[in-house]
């Protein structure tokens, strides 16, 4: 800084001033500091800025897998967020491993974030409590945080779940399937708790033969309506509810070419579902409104917001486009 306010012939304040974009700097002296900075190379020292200021410039986020387009989504949109500021925004992925999140998110608040996005693997948190009291903004994105009182966004996932099994039910199916994920997660014990309160509204016994919770990725999925497709007739869904984009993923690939239509609903849109022969019906949700929302509220409390932790939640819609429309 000292040789560009030497070639520019200026004061180190005024070419701090520049470089931060702050106001009070004629424009041809801005123009000189400017064509100093261009002819000696001079570049910023964020690092050195942070430890200065006591911010780095950095919005910390913890997801559960980058390649499931539901988080690369949510990503995408807190990075839109964060270049509006001048910030970067560091991501890591924690495979719904608890451990994991723990050494993340350690390892992000090492680096000094100035907020933290978590999509939580674990139901215990905590150990954040320090952090939340000493100022750290700390967002829970898709799942509540266990143990904390924070900042929270969620889909609703009662609601959605409840809206696309009724869809199926109105079609005439009462041989209806769930398949996702353990109930260890809160959002799979949502959409269970969705699928069973469509069919007591409906006056449809449940069939515990025909909940498979547990199947986390397609491949799992995939064995498993391939089990539910084998029971005898009586006893064989005619339709499926599944819990998530990569449960329906496995689904389609278990009742391609099976000897009967099978009527099938999925949570959360994915691309090509309606370029399918048979186009999927899902419950629809915008991930982007929650990477949004969460970096709204995140930079909010960096600016200053004080007040009680806010809980928002993102809708869903039944987006009908043919697989859940066969009827029984």
């Amino acid at each position: 800084m000292r040789d560009v306010a030497s070639s520019a012939g200026v004061s180190l304040k005024t070419v701090s001033r520049v470089v931060n974009r702050e106001p009070g700097v004629h424009a041809d002296t801005a123009a000189r500091v400017q064509a100093a900075i261009a002819d000696l190379g001079f570049a910023r020292n964020d690092i050195a800025r942070s430890l200065r200021h006591g911010r780095a410039g950095a919005i910390g986020l913890v997801i559960e897998d980058v390649a499931n387009p539901f988080y690369s989504a949510i990503a995408r949109t807190v990075e839109d967020a964060a270049h509006l500021r001048g910030h970067i925004v560091i991501t890591g992925s924690c495979e719904e491993d608890p451990e994991r999140e723990h050494q993340l998110v350690h390892r992000l608040l090492r680096r000094s974030v100035d907020a933290l996005l978590i999509v939580p693997a674990g139901d215990d948190h905590r150990y954040l409590l320090s952090e939340l009291r000493a100022g750290t903004p700390l967002v829970f994105l898709d799942r509540p945080p266990g143990g904390l009182d924070a900042d929270t966004v969620l889909l609703d996932n009662l609601g959605g779940a409840r809206a696309g099994v009724g869809h199926l039910l109105a079609h005439g199916h009462e041989r209806v399937a769930f398949v996702g994920d353990g109930p260890a997660l809160h959002t799979a014990r949502e959409r269970l708790a969705g699928y069973r309160r469509a069919l007591a509204e409906a006056g449809v016994a449940e069939r515990p033969e025909l909940v498979r919770a547990g199947t986390h990725d397609a491949a799992g999925a995939e064995q498993a309506v391939r089990a539910l497709l084998a029971l005898p007739a009586a006893r064989r869904p005619t339709a499926l509810f599944c819990a998530n984009n990569r449960n329906t993923l496995g689904a389609l690939r278990a009742i391609r070419g099976h000897e009967r239509r099978v009527a099938l609903v999925g949570f959360d849109d994915f691309e090509l579902a309606d370029m399918l022969p048979t186009p999927v019906s899902v419950v629809r949700h915008a991930p982007e409104d929650m990477g949004r929302i969460g970096a709204e509220l995140a930079y909010a409390r960096l600016d200053g917001d004080g007040g009680p932790p806010q809980r928002r939640t993102i809708p869903c819609e039944l987006v009908a486009r043919g697989s859940g429309e066969v009827p029984a």
